[in-house]
């Protein structure tokens, strides 16, 4: 399903985890005494996801179930797939 409530969530992780390669790559991996922007970023394209994806939800999941599942599965996965660098590097 290619409507943009279906798209959006998927591509907000995209960025959100090239954000923290980008910042690896840059500065590598270090504990800062304050949150810089790019954590604020990441943050920020996270927690936007989550009405995204409820709205996306709510409409598609009563009209076409198993098409919808599928997509919540691929935007809770590329969510994830943000997160795990984070958790697991400690950032």
């Amino acid at each position: 399903m290619w409507r943009a409530s279906a798209v959006i969530p998927i591509v907000m992780s995209v960025l959100a985890l090239l954000l923290v390669l980008v910042h690896i790559v840059l500065y590598g991996v270090t504990r800062e005494a304050d949150e810089g922007a790019a954590a604020h970023v990441w943050q920020l394209l996270m927690a936007g996801q989550a009405p995204v994806i409820a709205f996306y939800a709510i409409k598609w999941l009563p009209r076409e179930p198993k098409r919808a599942m599928g997509v919540l599965g691929m935007q809770i996965g590329a969510a994830l797939a943000a997160a795990l660098p984070v958790y697991w590097l400690g950032l």
